[in-house]
C-alpha cells in the first residue's frame, strides 16, 4: 500500500523534534542545550549513525542525511540570534557600558585575535585565512556562557559583568567580521580593485536603504499591527522583520545575519522592542538549536581518531592562550586578580561564531575544507570544555592571591536593568492612578501596557511604560521580573489576572503581589491564588491598593494618609 505521508523532511524533523523536546532536556542536567545540540548533531550526522545505515536498515530512520538542508534551515537561528542582539542594543546602554565593552572587550578581540593569527600565519597559513582564523577564534561562546551565569545567579556580580561586557563586544564585532570575509572573498576575483569597490557600494547602499525605510516606516506599521491586539498578527510581523530584512541584505550579496542585526537595531529604538523579543525568542532557540545540530552533523569524528594528539594539543593550546590574554588584559582595566582570572578562564573557550566565520570562508574561498573541518573541531572541542572551564573559573580566588578592593568607579556597571523596582501590569485607569501615587513618592517603577496608544502617551509624558502584554509571563520577566520588589496586577480580564496571579506566585514564591478584583469573589480567588492582597475594582480601591503597597514599602503612616487624601482631592502637592 503506497504511503500517505507526502510532507517533504517529515522524518527528519520528528528527529529534530524528538531531539529537541526529549533528548536535550536529559542531557541538559549536565550540559548546557547549545552542547547537547552538538553532541546529538554528531551522533545522528552522516559520521555518527549514519555509518551505520548501509549495514543495518533500521538504523536509517534515526539518521539525518540531507545535511545541506539542515544547515540551511539552521541559518535561520543566527539571523534570529542576531536580530535578538539588535534588540538588546541601544546607544544608551552601550555608552553606559563604554568602559569595559569598548575598552576591555575591543582589546580582548584585537590582541587576542592578532596572536591567534601570528601563529597560524606562522604555521604556514596565508595571510587571509590567518586574519580569519584569529578573529573567528578570539570570539568566546555569547550562548553557553552567557546561560551559565544566568542559571548560577553570577550575571550581576563583578566578574559576570565583566563577562558579559566582552561579550556584548564580541557579538557586536561578528558582523563586521562576517562584511571582512565577504570583502577579503571577493579580493580573490581576477579584477580586485572593481570586487572591493562593488561589495563596498552595495553594502552602503543596502545600509542606506534599510536604514532609511526602517525609520519611516516601522513605528507606523507595528502600530497599525498592535492596534488589532492579536498575537499571531504581531509574531508574524516579528518574523517577517527578521527574515526579510536578511533577505534583503543576502539578495545584496551581503550577510544576512548583517541585516537581521540591522532589523534588531531598528526595532530597539521603538517601543515594541521588548514585545517583538519576546515572540521571537522561541524560533531563535529552536532555529538555533537547529544550527549547533547541523554543525555536529557536519563534524567528522574520524579526523578526531586519526589525529587525536595534534587536535587535543590544538584545543588545550587556544584555551591556554585566551585565558593568559584575557588574564593579562583584565588586569590591565583594574580588576581584581582573583576576578580577573575567573572572567579569563570563563572565555577560554572558542564560541559558536566561529562556526559561521570558518563555514563562510570555505564558501567564499579563503580556507580549504580541510582546515576548516580542523578548525570546526578544535572549537567544538573547546565549547564542551566550558562546564569544566566553568567549574574552574568558580574556584579561581581561591588558586589566584586577592587583591584590594577597587575603588569606586574603577568598574563601570553594565548592569542597566532596572533592579528593586514594582512591575505594574496595565496602566489603564487603575494602573496609571497607582503610578502617579509611587511617582510622588520616588518609588521607582515599571508599567507594562498592551495598548500602543496609551503606551505612547505614556511615554512621551515620561512614565516608565514599556509596550506588551501584562498577561503574559515572559513580557514581566524582560522587565527584570526575577529583580523587582513587587508586583501590581492591574489588567481588567478575570481570567487573566488570576493565570497570571498563579503562575508568578509559581515561579516567584517570595514576590509581594497586589491584584484588582472585579468584586469581592474574584477578590477572594485571587488571595486564594497567591496574591498578598486583592481589592475590588473602584476609584477607592485603586487608592486603597496604593496605601497599601506604599505601607508595604515602609512609608510612614502619616505621609501615607496625606498622600492618599491629596489623591482623593485632585491635588499634586
Amino acid at each position: 500500500m503506497e504511503s500517505q505521508l507526502h510532507i517533504p523532511y517529515l522524518r527528519e524533523t520528528l528527529v529534530f523534534l524528538v531531539a529537541a523536546g526529549l533528548l536535550v532536556p536529559v542531557l541538559q542536567r549536565w550540559l548546557s542545550p547549545v552542547l547537547g545540540y552538538f553532541l546529538i548533531g554528531g551522533l545522528i550526522g552522516p559520521f555518527g549513525l549514519g555509518l551505520l545505515a548501509d549495514t543495518w536498515e533500521p538504523v536509517g530512520w534515526f539518521v539525518i542525511t540531507d545535511q545541506e538542508g539542515v544547515a540551511a534551515l539552521g541559518e535561520l537561528g543566527v539571523i534570529f540570534l542576531l536580530f535578538v542582539i539588535g534588540l538588546e542594543l541601544s546607544f544608551e546602554r552601550l555608552w553606559s557600558m563604554r568602559r569595559l565593552v569598548f575598552g576591555l572587550g575591543s582589546s580582548q578581540i584585537l590582541v587576542t585575535g592578532a596572536v591567534i593569527a601570528a601563529i597560524a600565519f606562522a604555521w604556514g597559513n596565508s595571510l587571509a585565512t590567518a586574519i580569519i582564523l584569529g578573529a573567528c577564534l578570539a570570539l568566546s561562546s555569547t550562548a553557553i556562557v552567557t546561560a551559565i551565569l544566568i542559571e548560577g545567579g553570577r550575571l550581576g556580580t563583578t566578574a559576570g559583568r565583566a563577562t558579559f561586557s566582552i561579550l556584548l563586544m564580541q557579538d557586536l564585532a561578528v558582523v563586521p567580521i562576517l562584511f571582512a570575509v565577504s570583502v577579503m572573498g571577493s579580493l580573490a576575483m581576477e579584477n580586485a580593485a572593481l570586487g572591493l569597490g562593488m561589495a563596498l557600494g552595495e553594502a552602503a547602499l543596502t545600509i542606506a536603504v534599510i536604514y532609511g525605510v526602517g525609520r519611516f516606516t516601522l513605528r507606523p506599521l507595528l502600530h497599525l499591527v498592535a492596534q488589532t491586539h492579536s498575537r499571531e498578527a504581531f509574531v508574524a510581523i516579528g518574523l517577517l522583520l527578521a527574515v526579510g530584512t536578511a533577505a534583503v541584505t543576502g539578495y545584496a550579496g551581503l550577510s544576512m545575519a548583517l541585516g537581521a542585526f540591522l532589523a534588531g537595531l531598528l526595532i530597539a529604538e521603538t517601543e515594541f522592542r521588548h514585545q517583538v523579543k519576546v515572540d521571537i525568542e522561541p524560533f531563535k532557540g529552536l532555529m538555533l538549536g537547529l544550527f549547533f545540530l547541523s554543525v555536529g552533523m557536519g563534524i567528522d569524528w574520524r579526523v578526531v581518531l586519526d589525529q587525536p594528539l595534534l587536535i587535543l594539543s590544538a584545543a588545550l593550546g587556544l584555551i591556554f592562550l585566551k585565558v593568559a590574554i584575557n588574564f593579562a588584559l583584565c588586569l590591565a582595566w583594574r580588576l581584581p586578580r582573583n576576578r580577573a582570572g575567573e572572567v579569563a578562564i570563563m572565555l577560554g573557550q572558542a564560541g559558536e561564531f566561529g562556526f559561521l566565520v570558518i563555514g563562510l570562508s570555505v564558501t567564499v574561498g579563503l580556507i580549504t575544507p580541510a582546515i576548516a573541518q580542523f578548525m570546526l573541531i578544535v572549537v567544538g572541542l573547546t565549547m564542551l570544555a566550558t562546564p569544566g572551564l566553568d567549574w574552574l573559573a568558580r574556584r579561581a580566588g581561591d588558586w589566584v592571591a586577592p587583591a584590594e578592593r577597587l575603588s569606586e568607579g574603577e568598574l563601570d556597571s553594565i548592569d542597566d536593568e532596572i533592579e528593586g523596582h514594582i512591575i505594574v501590569a496595565g496602566f489603564g485607569r487603575v494602573g496609571e492612578t497607582i503610578a502617579s501615587v509611587l511617582d510622588r513618592q520616588h518609588i521607582r517603577y515599571l508599567a507594562i501596557e498592551r495598548d500602543p496608544g496609551l503606551a505612547r502617551a505614556a511615554q512621551k509624558a515620561g512614565r516608565p511604560v514599556r509596550l506588551g502584554d501584562a498577561a503574559r509571563v515572559d513580557v514581566l520577566r524582560e522587565c527584570s521580573l526575577d529583580r523587582a520588589s513587587a508586583l501590581v496586577i492591574t489588567i481588567g480580564d478575570e481570567e487573566a489576572t488570576e493565570a497570571l496571579a498563579r503562575e508568578i506566585r509559581r515561579q516567584a514564591p517570595a514576590l509581594p503581589i497586589f491584584a484588582r478584583a472585579r468584586d469581592q469573589g474574584h477578590a477572594d480567588r485571587l488571595i486564594d491564588l497567591g496574591a498578598s492582597f486583592a481589592v475590588p475594582e473602584t476609584i477607592e480601591g485603586s487608592l486603597r491598593l496604593a496605601e497599601v503597597l506604599l505601607r508595604d514599602f515602609g512609608t510612614d503612616e502619616a505621609v501615607i494618609q496625606r498622600r492618599i487624601s491629596l489623591e482623593r482631592q485632585g491635588e499634586d502637592a
